[in-house]
């Protein structure tokens, strides 16, 4: 890319970034780092896994990124009795009224759309959950032996509890691996919690358009052209292969982690580095866009064995000593 290029680029993205900012800031106190992730999943065309106690409005966080990218929204809520079917489509028998014959017709699922709220994703057992899989990777559903495309863009950004494990599943490794980010809602600080309650209670009055979806589009398109040194490129494969036990694993993966990150992973850091430097201002990514991007990115592909469990060992904590040893 030239110059010229590079700052046209910045200036799109920038733009971009700042009138979401802006229209989900009158929704949204605070919650600064979880805005900047959302938005760089967005830009990447990744999902995201939110997790975060009750209350701290995740879902209406992600009905306000649907308004202000003028996108189509759909949510599901999952629960133990929810069927593949609810989510993909089923087909239904129809008759013709002129003819009088009767034939097939598949109802598309609220999968079809642009911005899919999984909501407590994990409180449908595994069989269900795996309705999402072909969609979040192929954006495409088999349904009944035929195959529908899904209309760019599609995401997918699921939220779970932390807190409750009655009544839960855990997440397959397939279906998290195929989260691009998981992110981690906190609380507001006090000065943000006094502004959240005197904040107008929201009533459902629609958040205008920041953007449009040929707009996001677009963006996600310029994304993809940005240039990436070779040593950057190498960085983010050592850091994600040290993540793997083996004879040539540091010695505290072969101690706590049973499975590391696979190569999706190294293509999702990748990526998510290049749109952070964009939104930092920066023509191309470097290694310390990977390193601030490496905990969302990885911690959910971490499988811990009991070892860790009892020494309670976090995925954050590996994380950042795998930092330190790759650089």
């Amino acid at each position: 890319m030239t110059e010229q290029e590079n700052v046209q680029l910045l200036t799109v993205i920038h733009g971009l970034s700042q009138r979401l900012k802006e229209h989900l800031h009158r929704r949204i106190v605070g919650q600064e780092e979880t805005l900047d992730l959302l938005l760089i999943a967005l830009l990447s065309g990744g999902h995201c896994l939110i997790t975060g106690v009750p209350g701290l409005a995740k879902t209406l966080l992600v009905k306000s990124v649907a308004e202000a990218m003028a996108l189509q929204f759909s949510r599901v809520q999952f629960t133990p009795d929810l069927m593949p079917s609810d989510i993909t489509g089923t087909e239904v028998i129809e008759e013709d009224r002129a003819t009088g014959r009767r034939a097939f017709t598949f109802v598309k699922g609220p999968i079809f759309t642009n911005l899919l709220l999984a909501d407590e994703v994990n409180r449908t057992p595994p069989k269900t959950q795996g309705a999402l899989l072909q969609a979040m990777q192929e954006h495409q559903v088999t349904a009944m032996g035929k195959t529908y495309l899904l209309e760019p863009p599609f995401h997918v950004l699921a939220t779970q509890n932390p807190i409750e494990q009655e009544g839960t599943y855990s997440l397959p490794e397939a279906l998290l691996d195929r989260f691009m980010l998981g992110i981690t809602m906190h609380y507001p600080s006090q000065e943000e919690e006094a502004a959240v309650v005197t904040l107008p209670r929201y009533v459902g009055k629609p958040l205008p358009a920041a953007i449009t979806r040929a707009q996001l589009l677009e963006a996600q398109g310029l994304v993809e052209q940005v240039p990436v040194a070779d040593h950057v490129v190498q960085f983010v494969v050592r850091l994600v292969r040290s993540t793997r036990p083996g004879p040539e694993a540091p010695s505290m993966v072969n101690e706590f982690v049973s499975w590391g990150a696979g190569p999706r992973a190294a293509q999702n850091l990748l990526i998510a580095a290049k749109a952070r430097a964009l939104l930092a201002g920066e023509p191309a990514p470097r290694v310390k866009d990977v390193v601030e991007m490496a905990s969302p990115v990885l911690k959910h592909r971490l499988v811990l064995n009991f070892r860790a469990e009892s020494q309670r060992v976090q995925e954050e904590e590996l994380i950042r000593e795998l930092v330190k040893n790759v650089g």
